[in-house]
C-alpha cells in the first residue's frame, strides 16, 4: 500500500474551517428564522381562516337557527290557529248537533204524540165498530135463539105434552128467579112438570159441547130455587135447531135428552135418558 504524506493543519486553516463552520451555522439560523417567519405566517392565515369559516359557519348557524326559530313560530302561530279554528268548528258542529238533536226530540215527539192521537182514534173507532159488530151479532144471536126457543116451546106445548114417556101437566117458557138471601139465580128456557117428575129443557140455536156441562151445572140452582120439586124426578134436555160435530153422541151419553128439528118434525133421541 502506497503512503501519502498528509498536509499538517495551520491556525490559517483552522480558523477558515471556524469561519465556514460559523457562516454555515448563521445561514442555518437565516433559514430556520426565515421558516419561522414563513410557519407564523401560515398559521396566521389558517387562523385567519378558520376564524372567517366560524365566523361564517356562526353566522349560518345563526340565520338558520333564526329561520327555524322565524319557521317554528309561524308553525306555532299555523298551530293555534288550526287549533282555534278547529275549536270554532267542533263548537259550531256540537251546536248544530244539539240543535239537531233538539229539532229530533221535538219531531219524535209530535210523531209519538200523533201517532198516540191517530192510535186512540183508531182504537176508538174500532171499539165503535166492534160494538156495533157485537150489538149486530149479538141481536142476531138473541134473535136466533127466541126463534129456537118459541119453536120449541109450541112445538111441545100445542101437543098433549107428553116427553121423555111422560105427560106433563104444565109447560112454562123463560122462566128466571132470584133469591137475593143467598144470591142464587136460575134462568131456564123450558120447564114441564108433573106429579113426580120435571123435564128442564135448554134451548139453543146452535149446540156446542159446552153446552152440555152448562146443563148440569144449573142444578143446584134449581133444587135450591125450586124447593118444592125437591122430591121430583129431574130430566134434562137439549134442543137445538143445529149442533156441532159429536155433541148429540156426547149428550145421549151423559143421559141428556136431544131434541132437534128434523124437516118439519120435532125428533126426540132419550135412548140413554136418565134421572138427576
Amino acid at each position: 500500500m502506497e503512503n501519502k504524506d498528509k498536509t499538517p493543519a495551520t491556525p490559517e486553516s483552522v480558523m477558515e474551517i471556524i469561519r465556514e463552520i460559523s457562516l454555515s451555522i448563521k445561514e442555518s439560523r437565516i433559514e430556520l428564522a426565515e421558516s419561522r417567519v414563513e410557519l407564523a405566517e401560515s398559521r396566521a392565515k389558517f387562523d385567519h381562516e378558520l376564524a372567517e369559516s366560524r365566523a361564517k359557519f356562526d353566522r349560518g348557524l345563526a340565520e338558520s337557527n333564526t329561520k327555524f326559530g322565524r319557521e317554528m313560530a309561524e308553525f306555532r302561530q299555523g298551530l293555534a290557529e288550526s287549533s282555534a279554528k278547529f275549536e270554532r268548528e267542533m263548537a259550531e258542529f256540537r251546536q248544530g248537533l244539539a240543535e239537531s238533536s233538539a229539532k229530533f226530540d221535538r219531531k219524535m215527539e209530535e210523531s209519538n204524540a200523533k201517532f198516540k192521537r191517530e192510535m186512540e182514534d183508531s182504537r176508538a173507532d174500532w171499539n165503535l165498530k166492534m160494538k156495533e159488530l157485537n150489538e149486530m151479532i149479538g141481536g142476531t144471536a138473541n134473535s136466533n135463539g127466541m126463534f129456537a126457543e118459541e119453536y120449541f116451546f109450541n112445538s111441545i106445548n100445542s101437543g098433549d105434552k107428553t116427553l121423555f114417556g111422560e105427560k106433563f101437566d104444565a109447560c112454562y117458557s123463560s122462566l128466571k128467579r132470584y133469591n137475593k138471601n143467598n144470591r142464587t139465580k136460575s134462568e131456564h128456557d123450558i120447564l114441564l112438570v108433573n106429579g113426580k117428575s120435571v123435564a128442564i129443557v135448554e134451548v139453543k140455536y146452535k149446540a156446542r159441547k159446552e153446552d152440555i156441562q152448562k146443563i148440569i151445572n144449573k142444578l143446584p140452582a134449581f133444587r135450591t130455587l125450586y124447593p118444592q120439586y125437591g122430591s121430583h124426578r129431574i130430566y134434562l134436555g137439549l134442543a137445538a135447531m143445529s149442533f156441532d160435530n159429536n155433541v148429540e153422541n156426547v149428550s145421549v151419553n151423559n143421559g141428556i135428552a136431544i131434541i132437534k128439528q128434523v124437516g118439519d118434525m120435532v125428533v126426540i133421541h132419550d135412548e140413554h135418558l136418565k134421572a138427576f
